[in-house]
């Protein structure tokens, strides 16, 4: 990023996004078929390089299988309407339901229920059965509490995701996370985030994480540049945090963190770009919303459309376009990047002549000209 004075002593970064940003194809093409999209995160290799975001209109138990089967990750949110209900049905109906007037107050209300304990288990055990990777996530303020009945019902990746996560905390009220001790003691892959900067990545990285969440402040259900004032455009964050990679790479003497694209990543092309800059894989929402089986029923939100003080999200209609497997593998009926998604990455990887995740990495990119 480069600094930019903008007025007497007050400086600025340049920064862009995945739409200022296009890929550019090579002097080699390859066969789509030829082309290999899979990574491999600790012990668990995935046909597809994403990770379905840990929000209760996108991932549920059911849905979770679902992707897992088709070669993702399903993120069940730990501290969502299936841990807090034994029917969360109920509570799903009326969200789809309210006026928009009242949804942010009743769904506040509504998320006042406890979370259970055993229904975490539950839940957790409910994905397992099934014989999928199971991922499951908690915010900073909660995994102290609860981390214990995850990791006891047998989670395969445990993510702790917040708007802003960081390894320093500072509080005088409560003792913080210290998250380099707790990832030290766990048994499973943990994965952190959001972080935008290459220092907050690295402070993420020494601490243990095996990947790394790029991105806050965006998203179609995220408010938080309007609330918080606070966002940073994806592009350039995701290629500031691998650079801190390839830097913690030979810090630690070859230990690899994944890189991963979480916001902003709404179309097809938005995964490419989003691995060009040097992710390794993607965390998305909205998209997934938009399928059949979704449990929003055609609306998106997350957590932080219900937090009881100040919320930094609402819910959003996307709609319907199709089946979970239409929208990840396709066939696509539509031309806007909504379907097929990874057949698309395939085809724009083999486009510019790549074989694999890791080398479509190198692939060049241009700023576009307004």
């Amino acid at each position: 990023m480069t600094d930019i004075e903008f007025a007497p002593g007050k400086r600025a970064r340049t920064a862009y996004s995945f739409d200022d940003l296009s890929i550019v194809p090579s002097r080699r093409t390859r066969e789509p078929d030829e082309v290999s999209i899979s990574w491999q995160i600790d012990a668990y290799k995935l046909a597809l390089p994403m990770l379905a975001a840990p929000m209760d209109s996108v991932v549920s138990p059911e849905t979770a299988i679902a992707i897992g089967k088709l070669g993702g990750v399903g993120v069940l949110n730990l501290e969502g309407l299936w841990t807090r209900y034994e029917n969360p049905i109920i509570p799903l109906g009326e969200i789809s339901s309210l006026p928009n007037d009242q949804a942010t107050r009743r769904m506040q209300e509504i998320y006042q229920a406890p979370i259970r304990p055993e229904l975490i288990k539950a839940r957790i055990a409910e994905i397992r059965a099934a014989g999928v990777t199971v991922a499951a996530a908690l915010s900073p303020a909660r995994t102290a509490q609860f981390y214990k009945a995850v990791v006891d019902a047998g989670v395969d990746i445990f993510v702790i995701r917040g708007t802003t996560v960081s390894a320093e905390h500072v509080s005088a009220k409560t003792e913080p996370l210290n998250l380099k001790k707790f990832i030290y003691e766990l048994d499973v892959p943990v994965i952190v985030g959001g972080c935008a900067t290459a220092s907050g990545a690295m402070h993420l990285m020494r601490a243990g994480a095996a990947g790394v969440l790029v991105g806050f402040g965006g998203g179609a259900a995220h408010t938080t540049r309007q609330v918080l004032g606070i966002s940073v455009p994806m592009a350039s964050a995701v290629a500031e945090v691998a650079s801190a990679r390839r830097e913690y790479l030979d810090e630690s003497g070859g230990r690899y963190v994944h890189v991963i694209a979480d916001g902003s990543v709404g179309k097809s092309g938005d995964i490419a770009k989003a691995i060009a800059c040097g992710a390794d894989a993607v965390m998305m929402g909205s998209p997934l919303a938009k399928a059949e089986e979704a449990p929003g029923r055609g609306w998106h939100w997350g957590s932080e459309a219900t937090h009881n003080e100040l919320p930094r999200g609402t819910r959003v209609h996307v709609g319907t376009v199709g089946t979970l497997a239409e929208i990840l593998l396709g066939p696509s009926h539509s031309a806007d990047g909504s379907m097929n998604l990874f057949g698309a990455l395939r085809r724009g990887m083999a486009t510019c002549g790549y074989s694999d995740i890791k080398e479509f990495q190198r692939v060049e990119v241009v700023l576009n000209r307004g």
